[in-house]
């Protein structure tokens, strides 16, 4: 069982109990890491800045029942020289919570077994060379295509099912209070979809930037990946891959957003 969510717990805990120099051992705070931790120290008199949350980043079973969960401390701190006028800085802070679990009548038992360690945070990923190397015209047949289908999709003008090739199933998005969409940069994985729409059948994957507006003004940049299959003089969309690369291959219709 991972102790992903205890470790998180347990962080925000610890963290908040040494903010405060009035925190007694009598706090509900303290009692509370206590309850996770019976015998860690805390922190005592910790003034960089407020927490603002805590987030369990990565797991690492260690052994048997230990574990290593890394856990992020977002802190909002004051700017250096700006204390006068209030503003603030992020500051993000990553720390190794050693845990033991174990199974217990189906759910678990878990237990801090030493003080956080900080430690550096996640390096960046190495990312593959997406496939989207055609910059499609933004008056294009697909480009049109697609901005009827986001009218639809975000913003509620019409029927999705309108704009879904054949066996596609994807439900619109609800409580958004987005008002128009507009369609941006678009890029295909294959020059034969600058043009004219192709014979039917022909498949191809694009990658669209949209800009989503809602009932207040404020403008929300989204990106999509997505499979379109022409049919009848027209591009549809056979499957959405949101929030994340799509090979460079056919992929089945009726795939909702993942």
């Amino acid at each position: 069982m991972d102790p992903a969510g205890v470790a998180e717990l347990f962080c925000d805990l610890w963290l908040r109990a040494g903010a405060s120099a009035g925190d007694s051992a009598d706090s509900t705070t303290v009692r509370a890491v206590r309850a996770l931790a019976p015998d860690v120290a805390l922190p005592e008199g910790l003034t960089r800045g407020e927490l603002l949350r805590t987030v369990a980043v990565r797991s690492a079973q260690v052994e048997g029942d230990a574990w290593s969960v890394v856990v992020a401390a977002h802190f909002r701190a004051p700017a250096p020289g700006a204390a006068s006028d209030g503003a603030s800085e992020s500051d993000v802070r990553y720390f190794a919570v050693p845990v033991t679990s174990s199974a217990f009548e189906g759910a678990g038992r878990f237990t801090v077994t030493g003080v956080p360690a900080q430690v550096a945070g996640p390096g960046r990923a190495k990312v593959a060379e997406p496939p989207f190397g055609t910059l499609l015209p933004g008056r294009g047949a697909l480009a049109v295509s697609l901005g009827e289908f986001f009218d639809a999709y975000l913003v509620g003008v019409g029927e999705v099912g309108r704009y879904l090739a054949p066996g596609a199933k994807l439900s619109p998005v609800r409580g958004s209070d987005y008002r128009s969409v507009a369609v941006g940069e678009v890029r295909a994985d294959s020059e034969v979809a600058e043009g004219a729409v192709p014979a039917d059948g022909t498949e191809v994957q694009v990658r669209a930037a949209v800009t989503a507006v809602d009932g207040g003004g404020g403008q929300w940049p989204l990106e999509y990946e997505l499979s379109m299959r022409s049919r009848s003089g027209r591009w549809e969309v056979s499957g959405m891959h949101a929030g994340a690369t799509a090979p460079a291959r056919s992929v089945p219709a009726g795939g909702a957003a993942k």
